[in-house]
């Protein structure tokens, strides 16, 4: 069993998410990623105001990948988790998971790495102590 909670938020397939056959497009899953983690850094007080104001730092993605394990279809609610993976010294790993709600059939899983930055010369920086403390609950820490 895992030792850290994710973060889980709700989100319905709309119109603009499917394909002809009225299955999830793949790109669109990018942007259920996203909310997961927006809201993820705003349930812990870091709202992207807040962290690029005062801790000075934009956190971009440099890699992300994601395996598709089953269709999702137009109207399906689905659960977006997201939980840290790891932190490095300039760098930190978020893992999503995506699940129609109330069912645990996986139907899509992604990992992306953000790297810390400073806001005004993009130079790679130390992840601030503050963003790994209020992560803390949400970090893996064994299976």
């Amino acid at each position: 069993m895992l030792n850290h909670k994710t973060y889980t938020i709700e989100e319905r397939v709309r119109w603009g998410d499917v394909d002809a056959a009225g299955i999830i497009f793949y790109g669109a899953y990018i942007h259920f990623f996203e909310y997961a983690e927006t809201e993820l850094f705003r349930s812990v007080g870091l709202p992207y105001s807040v962290m690029f104001d005062e801790l000075d730092v934009w956190l971009p993605r440099v890699h992300l990948d994601c395996d598709f394990h089953h269709a999702a279809r137009l109207d399906d609610l689905l659960e977006v988790s997201v939980y840290v993976a790891s932190f490095g010294n300039q760098s930190m790993h978020l893992n999503f998971e995506v699940r129609r709600k109330d069912e645990e059939l996986l139907i899509a899983r992604a990992h992306f790495v953000l790297a810390a930055v400073r806001r005004d010369t993009f130079e790679t920086v130390r992840i601030p102590e503050e963003l790994r403390k209020r992560l803390a609950p949400f970090v893996k820490t064994g299976e």
